[in-house]
């Protein structure tokens, strides 16, 4: 590809709206441009890299048995509607107007569709479908360039199996395809247990990235063998104290206390005598959530543990239930309040199993009740791991204290188990004639986030540094001093070469621009290899190597140009 014909509008400055080094880059160096918030031209040399990713990841997909497929990007709404997703998705499901369809975000519907008309016995399992897709999301604030935009190419697989040990099988092998797709891509990635979130499911990991630019937060333990989202992290801390002696309850006012804080204070007491109450909806139905001092509750782990959607309580009808402010509320007695038709459910942290001579609200404002026996003056339906966990906390498995970091979510894999299949009824027969839900799996890869991922984990001040699996071109190749007849026909001649011995090659050719510009596209675009033929090199027979990478510099007789180009390939 020539320079002068080709199609890479690349920009000097930095584009004030990017705000990360892949964003910045992607659009200095031509790659993308943007249509609207979060919709994106991708440019030749962009798409030459969504190609390559877009190849390993159908390599890596094909040698587990997975076939490749392409579903409709609309889907009727009625297959949402009846998995209940509709709701889950809320506005960031496309819906067209006057049509009862939606852009699909992901395809679990479709394949769950597909599934149930053609799937009938356990003998048609397992299958793995996939396919690399346009998907769609009204993300109500694109932003970190493709990182997160509201329409993305995306890698989707779903396996469909008959037993649950089929299940496993079809995810580990998901897994360990997708750790061979992001080594070939050259990424640094590290594994996470994870949310299944509006998926639902049994369990997910993630695939994810440290950087700066992430949205996700990321518990990672000192040697990096231990890595959770902060969604489902957990940390050894030691719970509340249960005393030889449960103390009698006693009440006590507390006027214009309304923090935790300001409790322990007041009181003069530790902050682990402390179970703090807040209060959710689980659907319908009123939730009191007792958290042990200062720990923050994890939205994502109550909803997985009520297995519903969650949302805080509404003061005003917080205080019409139970007729207290939220800084009052509390688990004894508090059931006696509430009308019959609103009966709160009581669960609480597991560090808080156990635990007496306890202070919490008394359900009526300014009072608190001290020496709480949780075992003893309430009943307690539930305890879960609900908390948050905190930087510099012990990891789980021993390995030193956790740090938090952002990361990018590079890719994503579910056990669905049978949530689909219950809800559109795509059943089989097993070997004994009796139906069964299909049992699924869900996986997916962001296209665009390998590059972008790859960028800002390849770059410097001068530019992208591609690594050659992904490099949209593997030599860079420029003519330096274009007034000279020599160096004219010998960068042709050798451009010539290069594609005839079948090599990658951008070639710059221009006539109008100075050899520094060229340098400073060169190292801007990031090819690994850039081949600089020179007039005072060419007199001595020879030609300029330079590495994008490490800025090495060395010079190869012209007459073994070609085979030591295609060694630095191989190498």
């Amino acid at each position: 590809m020539r320079v002068s014909s080709g199609f890479i509008p690349t920009v000097k400055e930095t584009p004030a709206d990017a705000v990360i080094p892949s964003h910045q880059l992607m659009i200095r160096a031509g790659m993308v441009r943007a249509l609207a918030a979060g919709v994106y031209a991708y440019l030749p040399l962009c798409y030459r890299s969504f190609k390559k990713a877009m190849e390993i990841i159908r390599q890596e997909m094909d040698a587990i048995g997975a076939q490749e497929l392409h579903l409709p990007a609309l889907s009727p709404i009625e297959l949402w509607e009846e998995t209940g997703r509709v709701k889950a998705f809320g506005d960031i499901l496309f819906h067209l107007k006057n049509r009862p369809l939606v852009l699909a975000p992901t395809h679990e519907e479709v394949i769950c569709w597909l599934a149930k008309n053609h799937i009938s016995s356990y003998k048609e399992m397992p299958q793995i479908w996939y396919q690399i897709q346009t998907k769609f999301r009204n993300e109500p604030r694109p932003r970190s360039g493709v990182l997160r935009g509201r329409q993305f190419i995306m890698k989707d697989s779903y396996s469909l199996d008959s037993t649950w040990n089929g299940l496993d099988k079809s995810y580990d092998l998901h897994a360990q395809a997708y750790k061979k797709i992001f080594a070939r891509c050259g990424l640094n990635f590290f594994i996470v247990g994870a949310s299944s979130g509006a998926m639902g499911g049994t369990g997910s990991q993630e695939f994810m990235m440290e950087s700066n630019a992430g949205e996700d937060i990321i518990a990672v333990s000192a040697d990096n063998s231990n890595a959770a989202n902060v969604e489902v992290a957990t940390s050894r801390v030691p719970a509340a104290p249960r005393d030889s002696e449960s103390k009698a309850l006693k009440e006590v006012r507390t006027p214009n206390i309304k923090t935790i804080d300001q409790l322990a204070e007041f009181l003069t007491v530790d902050h682990n005598r402390l179970a703090k109450s807040v209060v959710y909806w689980a659907d319908e139905t009123p939730v009191l959530v007792l958290m042990l001092g200062n720990d923050e509750l994890n939205e994502a782990k109550l909803m997985t543990a009520m297995g519903t959607e969650v949302r805080p309580i509404e003061a005003e009808k917080l205080l019409a239930l139970t007729g207290a402010d939220g800084g009052s509320i509390g688990p004894v007695g508090l059931r006696e309040r509430t009308p019959a038709s609103a009966k709160f459910k009581i669960v609480a942290d597991n560090r808080l199993r156990g635990a007496n001579n306890l202070i919490s609200g008394a359900n009526k404002n300014d009072f608190h009740i001290m020496n709480i026996d949780l075992e003893r003056d309430c009943t307690i339906d539930s305890y879960y791991d609900l908390r948050t966990i905190n930087p510099g906390e012990e990891s789980p498995n021993d390995t030193g204290p956790l740090r938090v970091v952002k990361g990018v979510e590079l890719g994503h894999i579910f056990k669905l188990g049978t949530k689909y299949a219950d809800a559109l009824h795509a059943k089989f027969l097993d070997e004994n004639g009796k139906e069964q839900p299909i049992i699924m799996g869900s996986y997916g890869i962001g296209v665009e986030r390998i590059i972008a991922c790859h960028i800002e984990q390849n770059h410097d001040e001068n530019g992208i540094i591609w690594d050659k699996s992904l490099a949209p071109f593997m030599f860079h190749l420029v003519a330096v001093g274009t007034k000279s007849k020599t160096v004219i026909e010998a960068s042709e001649q050798l451009y010539a070469a290069m594609q005839a011995a079948g090599l990658e090659v951008l070639f710059d050719d221009r006539t109008d621009v100075s050899p520094g510009f060229k340098f400073k596209d060169a190292d801007l675009l990031g090819m690994p290899f850039q081949v600089i033929v020179g007039e005072k090199n060419l007199a001595q027979g020879k030609i300029e190597i330079k590495v994008r990478k490490t800025g090495e510099r060395s010079f190869v007789e012209k007459e073994s140009l070609i085979l030591h180009l295609k060694s630095l390939i191989e190498d």
